[in-house]
């Protein structure tokens, strides 16, 4: 994917692959299958579907991760040259895919993964595998906040006086920490689980999750660093969901949507991400 540096890609991508290849252990009996209705869920707010893990229960980010760079640190130096590299991308195809990326309101965030699995995803099409995806994203999302409001590191954008890949955000980011990134997190968790779903696609879903973590630098909301630092979070959240019933159950429902779509050839609109692959 244009725009990414291998060196980074491997540095980060390799410890936490390891880290998180998990064996799940099977459950003693049948678990009841999880609903795919939003309305018979609990929500934490009008549309948006609670996570697996109460909030209470997530990871706490304050303890698992370190404070983000000093201002004179080599890091935080890392951090601005990345950030300077992303400008060059601007009105490019690997932009706008960028700016979709940042969507991540119910249902466009879903079809992240669409083109990367060969698949349409939505809640027709593959219910249990949407409803999957919107809980994982809240899981993964809110326990980056411990972190995130500690800190309250300010975004790159406001920083350097830019205008983002996607405007509409700009404002409530102002007010919102920028380490760790929650669509970081949310992101490479999606990849993590994803990779074990399909393992035949694993090496493609894993790009795409550290390209979707990337596109918060390529719009200049997320500091290098934070997109690292989600990734980690991800890694100890998806561990977490691996131990959920609920989780575990709506996963291998997931799993036969997936095999069911595949055969049947519900190909995704795959023309954005093509475009940003080119040189």
């Amino acid at each position: 994917m244009k725009g990414i540096n291998s060196h980074t890609r491997h540095r980060w991508m390799s410890p936490l692959i390891v880290a998180t290849a998990l064996v799940w252990a099977s459950s003693a009996g049948a678990q009841p299958v999880p609903s795919t209705n939003p309305d018979e869920l609990p929500q934490i707010r009008p549309g948006v579907v609670a996570g697996y893990i109460p909030r209470d229960k997530l990871i706490d980010s304050l303890a698992l991760l370190p404070p983000p760079p000093s201002d004179d640190s080599a890091n935080r130096a890392a951090d601005e040259a990345a950030r300077r590299a992303a400008v060059k991308l601007r009105d490019s195809a690997r932009w706008k895919l960028a700016a979709r990326d940042a969507d991540y309101t119910s249902p466009t965030v879903v079809d992240a993964f669409a083109c990367t699995l060969g698949i349409r995803i939505s809640p027709q099409a593959t219910p249990h595998l949407n409803m999957l995806l919107r809980r994982t994203l809240v899981d993964a999302g809110l326990a980056t906040y411990k972190a995130k409001k500690h800190y309250n590191r300010t975004r790159p954008f406001v920083v350097a006086k830019v205008t983002t890949c996607y405007p509409k955000d700009e404002a409530k980011l102002t007010k919102d920490g920028s380490y760790p990134s929650g669509h970081s997190a949310f992101g490479w968790a999606w990849a993590l689980i994803l990779a074990e779903m399909v393992p035949d696609k694993a090496d493609a879903i894993i790009e795409r999750g550290f390209a979707f973590g990337q596109s918060r630098v390529i719009c200049s909301v997320h500091w290098q660093s934070d997109v690292n630092a989600g990734r980690v979070v991800a890694a100890a959240v998806v561990a977490q969901l691996h131990a959920n019933a609920d989780f575990r159950a709506q996963f291998k429902e997931a799993q036969k949507e997936v095999v069911a779509a595949r055969a049947a050839n519900s190909a995704a609109d795959c023309a954005l991400e093509d475009a940003a692959r080119q040189p």
